[in-house]
């Protein structure tokens, strides 16, 4: 029996496993139909590196190459797309050394996605990529000739194409030789893309009577504005707020003070999402940003966007 990690979206507390869980050594855990209790025995299984057998047959929904964007939309629900089904060529994607793909492997092995890099590519032959690396740091199991699905973004468009493995490297370094693509599908998102957060920013009003500091949370962020989720009103429509918050950049910690006005205020019940944990919501639109604060922004959004794919909304 070969087994494989459980990924943390493969289990949902209280739905029926699909298959049987599996520790390490093979002695079995939970069952086929049993539930997880709660959160907490959900990240204890997770924790202690949960598995399931490698021969269970995953839907293939996600491999679908037609429309390789298929799972993006129905996970964010409202893609903000134009232009779907488009098809783009290699220039298109402006492919460096160093840049970051998302490598999707077959569905049978594994539904997560892997974050690779370009080592190179020669054109109308192949692109070679490092080998992808599992949660516990071994190579993913990947095979000669399996067809995988690469994903990459460049400024507001997202790529997907289909490649062959041709050869696995191992020595001296490991790395693959994928088939060139010859076909590339693209999307073009309309608006600045908005990904989930959890950063707790410093706030402070303009007013005499919200002029200290408070702690909010930014729940979710983009180029152009936040939500702002706190304890109390921070203002009302058309008041500025002084934020500051730091976000991780590649290894680097930004600390960041930019000016927002707020937009929109929302009430516990008009915020349902917020409405249990008793805060209220505040719509940010950032103002008089300046170019580095931009580029940060910009920077994290795009790192978010491939190392985080289900974060985006």
């Amino acid at each position: 029996m070969s087994l494989i990690l459980v990924n943390n979206n493969e289990i949902v507390v209280g739905k029926s496993l699909p298959w049987p869980l599996y520790d390490q050594k093979h002695n079995l855990l939970l069952g086929q139909g049993d539930k997880v209790r709660d959160n907490e025995h959900r990240d204890a299984l997770l924790a202690g590196g949960a598995c399931h057998e490698l021969s269970w047959d995953a839907p293939e929904t996600e491999g679908d190459e037609k429309n390789l964007f298929a799972a993006e939309e129905e996970s964010t629900g409202q893609p903000v797309i134009d232009e779907t089904g488009k098809e783009f060529t290699f220039d298109d994607m402006k492919l460096k050394v160093e840049d970051r793909l998302q490598l999707q492997p077959p569905a049978q092995l594994a539904r997560e996605r892997f974050l690779v890099k370009v080592i190179g590519f020669l054109k109308g032959a192949s692109l070679l990529v490092t080998t992808p690396i599992t949660a516990n740091g071994l190579r993913l199991q990947l095979m000669e000739n399996e067809t995988v699905v690469m994903r990459s973004f460049s400024g507001q468009n997202a790529f997907g194409f289909a490649c062959t493995i041709q050869r696995i490297i191992k020595i001296p370094y490991e790395y693959l030789h994928l088939s060139f693509p010859d076909k590339i599908q693209g999307i073009v998102i309309r608006k600045a893309p908005r990904v989930k957060t959890r950063i707790i920013a410093s706030v402070q009003g303009n007013k005499p009577d919200v002029a200290e500091h408070l702690s909010a949370l930014i729940s979710d962020i983009s180029a152009n504005g936040a939500s702002l989720d706190a304890k109390r009103p921070l203002g009302d429509k058309g008041d500025m707020l002084n934020l500051a918050f730091r976000v991780h950049l590649h290894n680097i910690d930004a600390l960041l003070s930019v000016k927002g006005v707020i937009r929109a205020v929302l009430s516990n019940d008009a915020a349902t999402d917020v409405a249990k944990s008793g805060l209220i919501r505040h719509g940010i639109e950032f103002q008089e940003l300046q170019p580095n604060d931009c580029v940060v922004l910009q920077s994290m959004i795009y790192q978010q966007m491939i190392e985080n794919p289900h974060k985006l909304m």
